[in-house]
């Protein structure tokens, strides 16, 4: 498919499908907010009533502002329409102020903003910053490679975990942008190096963010603001485990222990406390295995990600091996990062939703990712009144995604093998016991994270399958391949 096409008459289906989706929104307006909205609620009131020096360090709520600049001023300047709604929720000691007016102006601000996210599809705010990345992908790969540097320029300072797929960013546009020739075989031709692009680039990136950290660099602001951005006393995971390699480790742990303690093998009364099964967002040690630091996650990460820059590099293919090498980036950063938030999964299925489209391998392991994934999420919506909403848009996406491809690659056989699709159907057992069966045991006081562990530690082995399949396919595809509509 052509990605950032041109609309048509054709897809005014796409018009109706923007303004269901928002219908669909506006109708969740009264549904349950979790503590990002007043996580959000809290930044707008410091960013209206405080002056700029006191932004990072504003610390009444324990929600402190750890975002970049840029997203502080989008932040202060949705105070000033937030004001007509409710001048109450701009006050900083107003702790979880949630009058209906705030609700409604949060809710709508999200819907709003997903303008660009639908934009971005046509050629709370992550869907606004998913269309400033889906833009600056395409812009890419429409060749006008200054204005998508300076989009993803942008995005870094609305949000700094981007910072997982700038690997993927810096070798792509520095190989296949700033060297203008590959030699017959595909190999890098040195001589072919333009320094002029190179400046250019540099002044784009620096530039940006030369204006969103400027005001901060100026007021000697700049140590603080970066300990806010990267706090590393979180510890190793999130609240509620992201299913990545990190929760299998830590499941892994908490088995040794168990058996150690069993067969006498350790003393219980020198086991650390297993805070990492409590919900609690700080430092831990783990009781068999070694404890995991910043810096080994961030060796990991390098490690994880090396072989798909090396590829990029060495043999470029185009935009499909810049979308490959974008997806390994956020993958990686996801399986082996530091304390990573569940959500952080979608920076991998988005652009990897583009590949599906292209490649039948691609198809299968989008399928498995995409649903995995969102099955992932569920916990993070736990109300009753959630529970038949978050089923039922799981189920319309699941469906729909499968039916489209398997009608896009008809010949071929079947996308998914069958372990595949017996993992998949075991996400069904598993919500049931989560949901309904687990709260009826004498389990659910002694052990309420049960149900998290088991959902994030069953979803982390799907998604370690998918990044595995995902490195056969970038190690295994041929460096020649036929030009497609996506190039």
């Amino acid at each position: 498919t052509v990605m950032a096409a041109p609309m048509t008459n054709d897809q005014s289906w796409f018009y109706a499908l923007a303004l269901g989706v928002s219908f669909l929104k506006c109708l969740l307006i009264n549904a349950y907010h979790s503590t990002d909205f007043e996580v959000h609620r809290n930044w707008l009131a410091l960013t209206h009533s405080l002056p700029v020096s006191q932004w990072y360090y504003e610390a009444t709520s324990e929600w402190t502002l750890d975002y970049p600049p840029l997203f502080a001023w989008f932040e202060y300047g949705l105070s000033h329409i937030a004001c007509f709604f409710d001048k109450e929720m701009l006050v900083v000691p107003n702790l979880n102020y949630a009058s209906p007016a705030t609700v409604l102006f949060q809710r709508l601000s999200v819907i709003v903003a997903d303008v660009v996210f639908f934009y971005a599809v046509k050629e709370y705010y992550n869907g606004f910053l998913f269309g400033v990345l889906l833009l600056s992908i395409a812009r890419h790969c429409q060749n006008r490679h200054f204005e998508g540097a300076f989009l993803f320029s942008v995005l870094l300072n609305l949000k700094h975990i981007y910072l997982y797929i700038a690997p993927a960013y810096g070798i792509y546009l520095l190989r296949c942008f700033c060297f203008t020739q590959s030699n017959a075989d595909g190999s890098l031709q040195w001589r072919s190096f333009s320094v002029v692009r190179l400046v250019i680039l540099g002044t784009i990136v620096l530039s940006t963010f030369a204006v969103s950290f400027g005001p901060f660099i100026a007021l000697g602001q700049l140590p603080q603001v970066l300990s806010r951005l990267f706090p590393f006393k979180r510890g190793l995971c999130h609240a509620y485990w992201a299913p990545n390699i990190w929760a299998l480790y830590n499941i892994a742990d908490k088995a040794f222990s168990i058996l150690g303690v069993k067969f006498r093998l350790l003393d219980i009364n020198k086991l650390p406390k297993a805070s990492m099964t409590g919900g609690l967002v700080q430092e831990f040690q783990h009781s068999v295995l070694p404890s995991v630091s910043p810096l080994a996650t961030l060796v990991c990460t390098l490690l994880s990600i090396l072989p798909a820059l090396f590829k990029i590099w060495h043999r470029p293919n185009g935009a499909r091996g810049f979308l490959r090498c974008l997806v390994i980036c956020a993958l990686g950063s996801f399986m082996f990062g530091w304390h990573v938030h569940e959500k952080a999964i979608m920076m991998a299925i988005l652009p990897l939703s583009l590949l599906a489209v292209d490649s039948r391998k691609d198809a299968g392991i989008f399928l498995m990712l995409s649903v995995t994934s969102h099955y992932s999420l569920f916990p993070l919506l736990f109300t009753t009144q959630e529970l038949p909403i978050k089923i039922f848009l799981m189920l319309l996406f699941t469906i729909f995604s499968l039916a489209s491809l398997k009608t896009l690659f008809r010949k071929g056989g079947a996308l998914l093998n069958p372990l595949e699709v017996t993992y998949l159907l075991g996400l069904i057992p598993l919500e049931l016991i989560c949901e309904f069966v687990y709260p009826l045991t004498v389990w659910q006081k002694t052990f309420p994270f049960l149900p998290l562990m088991l959902t994030s530690v069953y979803c982390a082995l799907g998604v370690t399958y998918a990044f595995i399949r995902l490195y056969i396919s970038l190690l295994t595809c041929s460096d020649t391949t036929k030009k497609t509509k996506m190039q």
